[in-house]
């Protein structure tokens, strides 16, 4: 028996080399004929290969816990297109290669949903990869050699679905903003990109080297995208005590210890010309909103 176990396993049939006692007592009390024991086999086979898979997709993906879309607080944004992030965590843009900008202030759930679409694929079969705009820079920025940083580039462009999170948060120097519109070039029109940012797209020529190289980022994000704008206050029911003077004050544990600050990527002070030519971004983004792209 152990090497009739062996053999099965090596064949890659694993949940029957496990169970194979269990599976000929089964079959001997049932008396079940040859076809019946091969389709009870296939069955115990592609539940567990399903198994095995959804657990390497969430493990390959960095998702970590989150909340679910049922405990969002409609109510609480005093903006929010339901019906548009609905069809996104339903993954209705991911057969047409769409992608999705979430762009709110801190605090009203845009990493909520982006988390949510992230597991829906995932239980979906696609490979999904989770993860903030600056540690996605840091991986890249982080490659020693020209060959190794195109591999790289080959994987984010080849994932089934990637989120990158806040971006916003730091300033880009030339060469981490020519290294984010790499990966979005990549995946350009053939796989879909989840963003969520905390500006406007009027407000990134601010973290961007120059107004040019926001520009062309812009386009290339925008074009065939769904984007969401999401406004109010702070999420939550602390949110909520703040706003109406009953939070009250947080206590630390003396047993916790502060979480270590993130690797900060290399700041850049925006020039004068840089947001002057502000208002020639709002007016592209206006002008997107307004034909509907």
């Amino acid at each position: 028996m152990s090497s009739l176990k062996a053999r099965l396993h090596a064949l890659g049939l694993l949940a029957t080399a496990a169970e194979l006692d269990d599976l000929v007592a089964l079959a001997t009390k049932k008396r079940w004929g040859p076809q019946q024991l091969l389709q009870h086999v296939v069955d115990v086979e592609e539940k567990d290969r399903a198994r095995r898979g959804l657990d390497r997709r969430r493990a390959r993906s960095r998702l970590e816990r989150f909340k679910p879309m049922a405990d969002f607080d409609w109510n609480w944004p005093t903006k929010i297109e339901r019906p548009l992030v609905e069809s996104v965590v339903r993954l209705d843009f991911l057969e047409s290669a769409r992608n999705v900008v979430l762009v709110a202030p801190q605090g009203l759930g845009k990493t909520m949903i982006a988390q949510n679409i992230a597991h829906q694929a995932i239980l979906a079969g696609h490979g999904v990869l989770f993860l903030s705009a600056a540690q996605l820079l840091l991986d890249l920025a982080a490659q020693e050699s020209a060959r190794a940083l195109d591999r790289r580039l080959r994987y984010y462009a080849k994932i089934g679905l990637l989120i990158i999170d806040e971006i916003g948060f730091l300033a880009f120097d030339n060469r981490n903003a020519d290294l984010l519109f790499q990966v979005v070039s990549r995946r350009y029109e053939k796989k879909s990109l989840v963003l969520t940012t905390n500006l406007a797209f009027r407000d990134w020529p601010t973290i961007f080297p120059n107004a040019t190289c926001a520009t062309a980022l812009i386009d290339r994000v925008v074009h065939h995208a769904d984007v969401i704008p999401i406004e109010g206050e702070l999420e939550g029911s602390r949110g909520r005590a703040v706003r109406q003077g009953t939070a009250e004050p947080r206590r630390r544990s003396p047993r916790c210890t502060q979480r270590p600050e993130p690797p900060q990527l290399t700041f850049t002070q925006p020039d004068a010309t840089s947001v002057a030519r502000a208002v020639h971004i709002s007016a592209l983004s206006d002008a997107r909103q307004h034909l509907g792209l």
